[in-house]
């Protein structure tokens, strides 16, 4: 049996590989998807004081702090059971909406974008963000880089700082929004409407006007059909800060609806012995291993799941844009893995949107940005959409505070088995006969690239033993032996 290993994977947040196992007339048997590194947050933050959390959690990673800074903040105010003023909860939900558009940008353009505007055969030197530029124009790369700009600005100034923010306290805010601030930042989210209509104009001129590129996106060999999960309103439309967990079947019918102190009831984790990542199922399915289908209790986050659940955008030009996408993908739910990239930029339009709203709000500006906490701590949930998908954190505290029990289940955890069972399908549709080149094993990474996955914050499962690989090399740099426990 021969092996094919994709190490490094590439575009992604974290590490991870791909080993792609032929059988003897070199079809695919199996494909394995990896990921060779553990962070343990759930572990080390035990026995820290839990006001703690939004500014420890923040480290686990540079791309999406802003998320975990937010799911921290709401789980720590409900174990005080410190209720944020209306105000506060504008300007968390006006920093979060932010937060989306600088990690939408950088994923379509930087991560994905690659694939489809160079071409996902084209030769790997070009297919990057240099290429993505050269094909679009240096002026469009100056106004990916502005707006994306922007959006850190604004996280900056409400976060105090704009990775890694420290602006939440349990019950609201650590600052008010001063009136110079938000005209300043009106100025910007009008542009970034402006932007996020080019970038859907892109994606329609480049990819959904290339016949080519349509059929990929609609073929079998990126097609799963899974239940999803997503956060949204009272009319069912998407909400990335507050809502309710809206869970629908491979159907597109409403399997599950509940608040955020309930998931629990509804969301269970499996562990493998081969993998850092968790796999959570849906409990009222049960996991019936790496398969899709309505019997298994396999679920999809991220963008196209948000718009899989929801029955339209909030804000106009973003539902139109979601109607637009169904009507041309052949109705819902869409299991279409890479629609994601058209999800996601439909997406970049509703956060602009929705930051115009909340910032022309006069509420904005109100000092009464926090209610004190007086509860004795205990224990809380926070749940919200991160860009990536559904973010869980669940803490447990002494009469004190103090953490006995730290859970997370982050959305890159909830694509774990669908990341799996698109390498895996990908692989065996693409790779015939021993037929490999770069540009079908690019194919192949595009199964997960979709996802826009961060793995360095969803490893927090040690399972069995800590995997080692060990190679012992001669002067001359030739193998001389390698021990193995992988």
């Amino acid at each position: 049996m021969k092996r094919i290993t994709i190490d490094p994977i590439t575009r992604l947040e974290g590490h991870g590989k791909i080993d792609i196992f032929l059988d003897d007339q070199g079809n695919v048997e199996n494909a394995y998807f990896q990921i060779p590194e553990l962070r343990g947050f759930e572990q080390f933050c035990i026995g820290r004081p839990v006001e703690e959390m939004p500014r420890i959690t923040t480290r686990l990673c540079g791309v999406c702090p802003g998320a975990h800074h937010m799911a921290s903040a709401k789980a720590v105010d409900n174990v005080y059971k410190a209720d944020p003023t209306p105000a506060a909860k504008k300007l968390r939900e006006l920093f979060y909406n932010a937060h989306f558009v600088h990690s939408h940008i950088a994923h379509f353009y930087a991560l994905g974008a690659p694939d489809f505007i160079v071409g996902p055969e084209a030769d790997p030197a070009k297919r990057n963000i240099l290429g993505v530029i050269e094909k679009v124009g240096l002026e469009a790369g100056t106004e990916v880089i502005k707006h994306r700009a922007y959006a850190q600005k604004i996280q900056e100034i409400l976060g105090g700082k704009a990775t890694h923010p420290v602006c939440a306290l349990p019950g609201g805010m650590s600052k008010a929004l001063k009136k110079e601030e938000r005209d300043e930042m009106e100025k910007w989210i009008i542009s970034t409407i402006e932007f996020a209509k080019f970038t859907l104009k892109a994606f329609e001129d480049i990819v959904l006007k290339n016949q080519e590129y349509v059929d990929l996106i609609l073929s079998d060999v990126y097609k799963l059909k899974t239940y999803y999960i997503g956060m949204v309103d009272e009319n069912n439309r998407p909400n990335f800060y507050h809502g309710q967990i809206r869970i629908v079947d491979p159907d597109g019918k409403e399997f599950a609806k509940f608040d955020q102190q309930d998931y629990l009831d509804h969301v269970r984790e499996h562990v493998e012995s081969w993998t850092y990542l968790k796999f959570p199922f849906l409990k009222k399915v049960g996991w019936k291993g790496l398969v899709d289908g309505k019997e298994s209790g396999v679920v999809r986050a991220a963008p196209l799941a948000r718009l899989n659940v929801s029955e339209g955008m909030a804000t106009p030009l973003a539902d139109a844009e979601y109607k637009k996408m169904f009507q041309t993908l052949g109705g819902k739910p869409v299991h279409h893995t890479l629609a994601m990239h058209w999800a996601r930029i439909i997406e970049l339009m509703y956060s602009a949107e929705r930051q115009l709203e909340l910032i022309r709000d006069p509420e904005i500006t109100s000092p009464d940005i926090r209610t004190i906490p007086t509860e004795t701590p205990s224990e809380g949930v926070g749940i919200l959409e991160a860009p990536r998908g559904t973010l869980i954190h669940h803490y447990k505290t002494d009469s004190n505070g103090i953490l006995t029990d730290v859970n997370l289940i982050v959305a890159t955890v909830f694509n774990n088995a669908a990341m799996c069972l698109d390498i895996k399908s990908a692989a065996q549709k693409l790779i015939k006969d021993g037929h490999v080149t770069q540009g079908i094993l690019n194919k192949v990474e595009m199964a997960f690239r979709a996802y826009d996955p961060c793995f360095a914050c969803s490893t927090n499962t040690l399972p069995g033993e800590m995997p080692l690989i060990v190679k012992l090399h001669n002067a001359d740099g030739s193998l001389a032996n390698e021990w193995r426990r992988d």
